[in-house]
């Protein structure tokens, strides 16, 4: 089979709460089971001075910027850096998510 019609093979799995990480050349793709719709994350640079831009531009901050987790090897982003989330609604409603890995103090 040709490679671009091969399924990636999974690069982290949870279950529960069901799940499942894919690499898809440097752009990570998160399935969740139980998600009722799509949900796009966008990396930044910045997250603190990107919420605070989008803020003062009239964005809804859904939640502000918080570590979600840490990164003690390189299965989902470089080893020694913690992911750190926040989320804002865009002009549509539609809720996005920010991420940065920042590298530990």
């Amino acid at each position: 089979m040709p490679r671009q019609c091969r399924p990636p093979a999974a690069t982290a799995s949870y279950d529960p709460p069901g799940l499942v990480f894919f690499d898809l050349d440097g752009v990570r793709l998160l399935l969740d089971k139980g998600a009722p719709g799509a949900l796009l994350y966008l990396h930044v640079a910045d997250i603190d001075a990107t919420v605070a831009r989008l803020r003062a531009n009239g964005a809804p901050v859904e939640a502000e910027p918080h570590v979600i987790f840490g990164h003690d090897d390189d299965t989902l982003g470089p080893g020694g850096t913690d992911e750190w989330q926040a989320f804002v609604r865009d002009t549509e409603g539609n809720l996005v998510g920010l991420v940065e890995q920042r590298q530990r103090a």
